[in-house]
């Protein structure tokens, strides 16, 4: 495959709609897959990036690190893949390979940085494209295999949100004998309260309203409670020995604090636009703990699904073809997905 022009839908300003285009795609080099995208999940940060909500951003713009598809063309030194496989790419497609980090394998925190899936720069100065596109050109080393237990749809969004709680519920700890609750039931938050029961740990929803009781308790939450009701934080007091916060709006942090055990830990995976605010006898008191974390290295991300297709875990998804990708933006800022958009790219 010589460089060649792909079909994809692409925001071409800030804030702009997404519209049909086509994006160049490099050739095939030594170590190289190309990659047929079959599905792409829609993420929030997607709509944070084609907005300009997380600073200045590259147009066009191609959304979409949660791809899915199979592998059609190797590079003549590639290892990892053959032509026919099942593989995922994720929030990003090449790091510096040099630094601690990538060298441990967690190259989401490369030292240089990491090279985004999209709406970054590459080695070569040209810019990234995502997964609302029907190709990727994509290096096997950034590349994983989906397994033949999960259907490459429901796989899609595990590639960012799957990634994104599994990372820090294993760092954390969760398991026996922890309790752990998910902060909002979303795209991200569904998956942590699967992901979460299945490791072991007795979970509880933190939901602003009760209205997706039903669902959290179906996803394996063993207890549900509102936010908005005051008396939840009463009750709750120091009951946690983690809690994830998904949602990326400011919370007060100094409430969510103080539902946490002696050492706990809240660690943010949502991430707002807006600063927030902190008092600091919020985290001295109980030794407790703020923190965030970012998606997953490649070792990681495998293991995660992995763990999904021994668990039978997939995101419970709506899929959508790819000119309804505007009415899907709009939907996922309203919270109205259950519980996570994914393009059927044979559309586009």
């Amino acid at each position: 495959m010589s460089v060649t022009q792909v079909a994809a839908y692409a925001a071409p300003a800030p804030k702009a709609p997404l519209e049909r285009t086509t994006v160049p795609r490099r050739p095939v080099g030594a170590h190289d897959v190309l990659i047929d995208i079959k599905f792409s999940g829609i993420c929030h940060s997607d709509i944070h990036q084609a907005t300009d909500g997380w600073g200045e951003g590259i147009y066009p713009m191609v959304p979409g690190h949660e791809i899915a598809g199979v592998v059609t063309e190797v590079g003549p030194e590639v290892t990892r893949f053959a032509v026919g496989d099942r593989v995922g790419v994720g929030c990003f497609v090449d790091s510096c390979r040099e630094c601690e980090y990538c060298l441990r394998g967690q190259e989401q925190y490369c030292v240089k940085g990491m090279t985004g899936t999209y709406n970054a720069r590459g080695k070569d100065g040209e810019p990234t494209y995502g997964g609302y596109s029907t190709h990727i050109v994509v290096d096997e080393n950034y590349t994983v295999r989906i397994p033949d237990g999960i259907e490459l749809d429901v796989a899609a969004p595990l590639l960012c949100a799957g990634i994104t709680l599994y990372s820090p519920l294993k760092h954390w700890g969760a398991g026996p004998g922890k309790k752990v609750a998910i902060v909002g039931l979303g795209g991200l938050g569904h998956m942590g309260v699967k992901l979460a029961h299945a490791l072991g740990a007795e979970v509880t929803v933190l939901s602003q309203t009760l209205r997706k009781k039903d669902d959290g308790l179906r996803l394996g939450a063993d207890h549900f409670y509102a936010t908005s009701d005051e008396a939840t934080f009463d009750e709750l007091a120091g009951s946690f020995d983690l809690i994830v916060s998904t949602v990326s709006a400011p919370l007060s942090f100094d409430a969510y604090l103080g539902l946490l055990k002696v050492d706990g830990a809240l660690v943010n995976v949502g991430a707002p636009e807006e600063p927030v605010a902190l008092n600091l006898f919020s985290v001295i008191n109980g030794r407790k703990t703020l923190a965030g974390s970012m998606i997953g290295g490649i070792p990681e991300t495998q293991e995660m699904l992995d763990f999904c297709a021994e668990h039978a875990l997939g995101s419970d998804i709506e899929v959508i073809r790819a000119e309804q990708v505007n009415e899907a933006f709009e939907r996922v800022q309203a919270g109205d997905v259950r519980y996570r958009f994914v393009i059927d790219v044979s559309t586009i």
